[in-house]
């Protein structure tokens, strides 16, 4: 979605980021795993189709994603790349183009270190923020 191209949404845990074509590439060796695939009831894309789907969710208007990155080490360092700083995405779907207000809200920690602690809480309750605006 392009409303969020400019976004940057900051909590105490995370960071929520536009997802652009920088990302991709962590994003599709996440996607490799069997274990995401089955959670996310995904099927497995080759590099070029993960690119061509960041662009396609770009564009569309009723998808609005975030990469959740860690706070903590995306304020450590001014140097830090945001892809050591990823930890997964989040997603908001509208569901009713005529009802701008009815959609559903998915998150996934992708990176192991990161789950348990309270990654995904944050990241779902940023969105239904943003979302509210």
């Amino acid at each position: 979605m392009r409303l969020n191209e400019n976004i940057l949404l900051l909590g105490k845990k995370v960071v929520l980021v536009p997802y652009t074509s920088e990302h991709v590439p962590r994003y599709h060796e996440w996607m490799k795993s069997e274990e995401l695939q089955r959670l996310t009831a995904s099927e497995p894309l080759t590099l070029e189709e993960e690119y061509s789907m960041q662009q396609s969710w770009r564009e569309d208007a009723d998808k609005c994603t975030f990469i959740v990155m860690d706070a903590e080490k995306w304020q450590a360092q001014p140097r830090t790349t945001e892809e050591s700083c990823m930890a997964g995405d989040v997603n908001l779907f509208l569901t009713d183009p005529g009802e701008p207000s009815l959609g559903e809200i998915e998150v996934m920690i992708a990176e192991p270190s990161c789950r348990g602690k309270g990654f995904g809480t944050e990241a779902v309750l940023m969105m239904m923020s943003y979302a509210s605006l």
